[in-house]
């Protein structure tokens, strides 16, 4: 049996009393480590757990899970996601190759940043399409996102923004090398998804959006120390969420209620960086 476990937003505590249950009954326990990361280190996890646990990167992913799948034909294997197993598409394809092999799967779902983002104050049922922002480069600058955006805009709705996670990525040099050799990682924050968004506008001038329009900014969702600021996307430019995960909201219409509840959230002078020390939005040059 493989067993898909969403593990929540926070810590080694979020998961499920079900999916507690199943973890300790596998003989194997992968923790995926390729569409997000967990905000404690696997230590803590394998110490509630009483299992130990094996990172799943995006190597992993790409090349190792046939081994995965192949074991448990065999024996009660835990892929352990942060957040809910079925926020990401690369999940559903695992389930897909799974059952092709003959391998009986249980999802055990959990929080994800799909619903949390309520807690900045925005009404789930007015949101449209979430989206996703992926860091520029010098020479190559993605604007999908802004064509859904303007679908969501048309009808009224907010968007969220879920924003680039580059973990173990290979680096160009070692590519064209053929080693493995991997660039930091990097994760972009809601100032960088400002700038590139308004780079865009300025591109495509459909006005969908502009520097006054209003955003909430969300970090570390769960977590201890999570964080939400509403603010302009202009002054999103420059704000300072502190460290990782990030995501953003571009607000549409509002209910009176939502607007309480992000004048609650708005952002302080302290809030912001000096334009000196914002990162460049250029993946390249961070």
């Amino acid at each position: 049996m493989l067993y898909v476990v969403g593990l929540g937003l926070g810590d080694e505590k979020d998961i499920t009393v079900n999916g507690l249950e199943a973890v300790k009954k596998c003989k194997r326990v992968y923790l995926e480590a390729y569409t997000s990361i967990l905000g404690v280190p696997k230590e803590r996890l394998e110490a509630i757990y009483g299992r130990e646990v094996v990172v799943a990167d995006r190597e992993f992913v790409e090349q190792g899970i046939d081994g995965m799948l192949n074991e448990a034909l065999t024996m009660d294997v835990a892929f352990l996601v942060v957040g809910d197993a079925f926020a990401a598409t690369t999940h559903s394809d695992l389930v897909l190759r799974a059952k092709g092999l003959g391998c009986k799967v249980k999802h055990i779902y959990n929080a994800s940043i799909m619903n949390a983002i309520a807690g900045c104050g925005l009404q789930l049922y007015r949101f449209g399409q979430a989206v996703s922002v992926v860091f520029f480069t010098e020479t190559w600058h993605p604007d999908s996102f802004y064509d859904r955006i303007k679908e969501n805009a048309d009808l009224g709705l907010h968007t969220l923004l879920l924003l680039d996670i580059r973990v173990k990525e290979p680096s160009v040099e070692a590519l064209c090398r053929g080693k493995k050799e991997y660039e930091p990682p990097r994760f972009m924050s809601c100032a960088t998804c400002a700038r590139q968004m308004l780079e865009i506008e300025a591109l495509r001038g459909e006005g969908v959006y502009g520097p006054e329009s209003v955003c909430v900014a969300v970090a570390r969702m769960g977590q201890e120390d999570e964080s939400i600021k509403t603010c302009t996307l202009k002054e999103m430019c420059n704000i300072d969420m502190g460290g990782p995960l990030h995501s953003m909201v571009l607000v549409g219409e509002t209910h009176p209620l939502e607007n309480d509840m992000m004048a609650m959230h708005r952002a302080a002078e302290h809030d912001f960086l000096p334009e000196d020390q914002v990162p460049n939005q250029y993946l390249s040059d961070m």
